[in-house]
């Protein structure tokens, strides 16, 4: 049963990007295209990767959640669960916020991954608020992080120069006071389109063998005309459920943050919600696309930037393989 005399509001965020920076020259060189080429279609300038540092995910989930329990002036004794939306997580079993558990010594915490591709931090979001709604929380560690290029093809020119790596979280505490925090959240799936956007190999489905190791379906596919068809009009149906939930109107919204993927995307979701340049975060051409690690990144970039300040209203919105998409309004 949902208390609605409690909120779920962040108290904390943080973000952790690696050092390495791969410009669009690099691309040059490795496949047929060019900055101009790259920066037209995407946006993206560059993008930040592990490379050869041997940092895994849950090496930057650390780094991140770190600095949102910093931000939040809590300890890891106190979080009751850690939830990490991944599609890369360390192993297949156990998950990586065990992993994350352990390392922060977060030892009073639940732990469990989320795979929602490029919506994992909004599905993650949304189960930490429903859990602080229900009595079952109070205190709970949200991550978004991805090693993409563990799964990038450097030989298909048209996703490699896509994707980067990197973290974002946040801490999602109890507050009782109604009416703050995260307003309003929408989640959506549509199983019909799971080929449009995946890795084939590697599940029960289609394991690893030694006949397939070295095929392409080890990397994640993705028919970028049809997902960007889908993209727009369902993370625009999905912002404004949100904005219609919460019952305020799309000119009260302070900030929309939607996910990195691609600044033509991004571009006509703005349009199709009205929404002024002055009011769209974007860093795309920055990192590039770091798929559930988008918008927690770019959460923390805005707050430095004095984009995002206490008592704003932020528009969070998603769109990724699956299909899944959602949205997250919230007052910070």
């Amino acid at each position: 049963m949902i208390n609605k005399l409690i909120s779920a509001k962040m108290a904390g965020i943080g973000a952790y990007v690696p050092e390495t920076i791969l410009s669009n020259a690099y691309f040059e060189k490795i496949v047929d295209t060019s900055d101009e080429w790259i920066v037209t279609r995407t946006g993206i300038k560059t993008r930040h990767v592990v490379g050869n540092s041997g940092e895994v995910t849950s090496d930057m989930c650390i780094k991140a959640s770190r600095q949102a329990l910093a931000d939040a002036h809590m300890s890891p004794e106190e979080l009751d669960m850690i939830i990490i939306g991944t599609v890369t997580p360390d192993m297949k079993t156990p998950s990586t916020a065990c992993f994350v558990q352990k390392a922060l010594g977060a030892k009073n915490a639940a732990a469990m991954d989320v795979n929602a591709a490029c919506v994992g931090y909004v599905y993650a979001l949304t189960t930490a608020r429903a859990y602080i709604l229900a009595g079952m929380a109070r205190n709970i560690l949200v991550v978004g992080c991805e090693t993409l290029t563990s799964i990038t093809n450097y030989k298909d020119r048209g996703t490699c120069v896509l994707f980067g790596d990197g973290a974002g979280a946040a801490v999602v505490q109890r507050v009782d006071e109604p009416g703050v925090g995260i307003l309003a959240t929408h989640l959506a799936a549509n199983g019909d389109f799971t080929d449009l956007l995946c890795v084939r190999l590697g599940g029960s489905r289609n394991p690893l063998t030694p006949e397939n190791i070295n095929d392409e379906g080890r990397y994640l596919y993705m028919n970028g005309s049809e997902v960007f068809k889908h993209a727009v009009r369902l993370m625009q149906s999905a912002a404004e459920k949100v904005i219609a939930d919460a019952g305020v109107r799309a000119e009260d919204i302070s900030l929309f943050i939607p996910h990195q993927a691609n600044i033509r995307i991004i571009d006509s979701l703005a349009k199709r919600l009205s929404i002024p340049e002055e009011k769209l975060f974007v860093n795309i051409q920055k990192y590039g696309n770091t798929s559930s690690a988008s918008i927690p990144i770019a959460m923390v970039e805005a707050k430095q930037q004095g984009r995002l300040k206490a008592g704003d209203l932020a528009l969070l919105v998603s769109f990724g393989g699956g299909l899944v998409w959602g949205a997250a309004l919230v007052r910070f």
